[in-house]
């Protein structure tokens, strides 16, 4: 069996690689297999490294039987018959990737997803998340400063930097924690106080954005609590405070007879309205780490934020890290996706327009749609070490047969969108996607907590 990897050129930052040197390593020495892999000069391991590991280092990859990637593949690549596993992005009916689906579906392909690969009770098992979180969290704290320092403020964030320029995720961790003293014995301006994160999520996105944020001294504090704390003016100046916002913190039932039901909600979105925009008017920065699609409803949108600033209340507002990074979506004034050369902008919500850089009137909008690209050492050897082990399974499933009878794993037999060019019963509901491309899709409700593409 041979397995081929594709070159990353989503764009000059993507440096990722979905198996790192060392584990290709083992597996060719314990499995019949050979590894094929593209070259690149901006990758986060060499074409040396890769050698050394035993793997062929050449542009053509048509020998191979499999392809590996990690972003999304340009259609020109595809090739008859071909097995591919990458990060597709085509579940919800994305637009811009339906010619991608389509082709696919032409050459008789078969696409294995890895936002699908689930274990029994839907939880994801390969992923980005963590990484995603941690790496948004970091540049939201950048883009904070930024901002203070235009607004004229010198804070203890103000030597903070992007993720990407910092040798090792260890050494930005060293780094918080030498600010969050300076934060303990210095304090924030009393202008700047109270100054509270918002983070709408607590999935493996939550996760890894608090992993960061948690290294500075902080107050936890209640989403219920937001209103009376303000009130009593007690705040703390040698702390950061942190809010964590749930489903029930997020929308409420239409029905004011009715209450706030997570399953229902799931199952019936159609049936809820948001009611997140209360919590805006205390918020200095918003993490948004949700799963959204279209069924459900945005959090925070234009109409609020232009009715907000036109009557010359504004808001607290800083900074919006939109890791979920839906253009038009949950955080409606998202309005296009960034990349790590130019990662944020600032909405004008009375224009209703974008500059980028942290300069003018409204929030700072960081939307950078592939943000552990920014820590592709450590994203991609953890990412690696849970892929591995699915290999073994995938070069020994028997793709002459039909799908049913096809000896996939089940994780992977439930990642399986596409076999053979057909869809699996589990994503019928995608035929319409390329039937109807012009059309505006709508998703499915998940049957669970489910996590933002954040990859």
């Amino acid at each position: 069996m041979r397995i081929g990897i594709r070159r990353e050129d989503k764009n000059q930052w993507e440096a990722r690689v979905p198996l790192i040197p060392d584990h290709i390593r083992d597996l060719r020495d314990r499995f019949a297999v050979e590894f094929f892999i593209q070259p690149s000069t901006i990758r986060a391991f060499s074409d040396e490294e890769f050698k050394n590991a035993g793997a062929v280092v050449q542009e053509d990859l048509s020998n191979c039987d499999i392809m590996l990637a990690v972003k999304e593949i340009p259609v020109e690549f595809f090739l008859p018959d071909k097995k591919y596993v990458f990060f597709s992005h085509t579940i919800k009916g994305q637009s811009y990737n339906m010619p991608l689906l389509k082709r696919m579906v032409d050459l008789n392909t078969t696409l294995i997803d890895y936002e699908k690969i689930v274990d029994d009770r839907g939880r994801r098992l390969v992923f980005f998340g963590r990484f995603a979180g941690i790496a948004g969290m970091i540049d939201s704290f950048r883009a904070l400063s930024s901002r203070l320092s235009n607004e004229g403020h010198h804070t203890i964030f103000s030597n903070l930097k992007q993720a990407m320029n910092y040798p090792s995720l260890e050494a930005v961790k060293d780094a918080y924690r030498e600010q969050g003293k300076q934060l303990t014995a210095e304090g924030l301006p009393e202008t700047l106080s109270p100054m509270i994160f918002g983070f709408a999520g607590y999935g493996n996105v939550s996760k890894g954005a608090q992993e960061m944020f948690d290294l500075f001294p902080f107050i936890e504090l209640k989403p219920e609590e937001l209103e009376s704390f303000y009130k009593e003016k007690k705040y703390s100046r040698h702390h950061l405070y942190k809010v964590v916002f749930k489903e029930e913190h997020l929308v409420q039932p239409k029905d004011p007879n009715s209450k706030f039901d997570l399953q229902d909600y799931y199952h019936h979105p159609e049936k809820y309205e948001s009611k997140f925009e209360q919590y805006l008017p205390y918020l200095s920065v918003l993490i948004n780490a949700i799963y959204w699609d279209t069924i459900y409803p945005k959090l925070v949108t234009r109409k609020y934020l232009k009715e907000r600033y036109e009557s010359g209340t504004g808001l607290p507002l800083k900074v919006i890290g939109d890791i979920t990074c839906d253009i038009d979506g949950s955080i409606e004034c998202n309005l296009t996706e960034t990349d790590s050369g130019k990662p944020v902008y600032v909405y004008d919500p009375i224009k209703e327009d974008i500059k980028y850089g942290t300069e003018g009137n409204g929030p700072v909008v960081l939307a950078v749609d592939n943000l552990p690209c920014e820590l592709p050492k450590e994203s991609s050897a953890v990412f690696s070490t849970v892929l591995k082990d699915f290999i073994p399974e995938l070069v020994k499933t028997d793709f002459t047969k039909d799908f049913e009878a096809a000896n996939l794993p089940p994780e992977l037999k439930r990642a399986t969108i596409l076999y053979k060019g057909e869809f699996t019963p589990d994503y019928n509901y995608m035929r319409d996607f390329i039937k109807n491309p012009g059309k505006p899709p709508k998703g499915q409700a998940p049957k669970g907590q489910a996590e933002p593409k954040s990859n």
